[in-house]
């Protein structure tokens, strides 16, 4: 009897231990671990010279393993757009912007590049207090680590 009552307090704690380890999301939001963090982007992008509407522009948290989407939005019939997100992390937050366009291809996927967020731009709190502004860029230039994507 001792020794069923051992195992089974071993494996009560084991069980308890990945089922955090799993959830440490949720136990982070729940238990209000970490800070509370926000950033924004914003600019505009062209495609040779005219405004490049309706881009895809998804705003990630850089993780380990899988990246965590903040915000997702797409550009403006002028090519402008602004994207914000924030989430609640121990660290600083790494934050990227991806954009998903097809200027000058034609291709069933996307092109896709990365910008990542200068760490200036990240401040405590659920609303971004200052705006990156990458400016104008046009999407016929090629752009270091741009690749192709079909999921995003």
């Amino acid at each position: 009897m001792v020794i069923r009552l051992a195992l089974f307090s071993l494996l009560t704690v084991f069980v308890s231990s990945q089922e955090i380890a799993v959830d440490n999301v949720a136990a982070k939001n729940i238990l209000g671990i970490g800070r509370m963090q926000a950033v924004a982007v914003s600019g505009r992008l062209i495609c040779n010279g005219r405004p490049a509407a309706n881009i895809k522009l998804k705003l990630y948290e850089n993780e380990i393993l899988f990246d965590r989407l903040m915000e997702e939005g797409r550009t403006d019939s002028n090519g402008q757009f602004r994207v914000s997100g924030n989430k609640r992390e121990i660290s600083r937050i790494d934050p990227k912007l991806n954009v998903y366009h097809k200027c000058n291809y034609n291709g069933l996927c996307y092109k896709k590049f990365t910008i990542k967020i200068p760490k200036d731009y990240i401040n405590s709190g659920r609303e971004a207090e200052r705006t990156y502004d990458i400016g104008t860029l046009n999407l016929a230039n090629q752009y270091p680590g741009q690749s192709t994507d079909c999921l995003n």
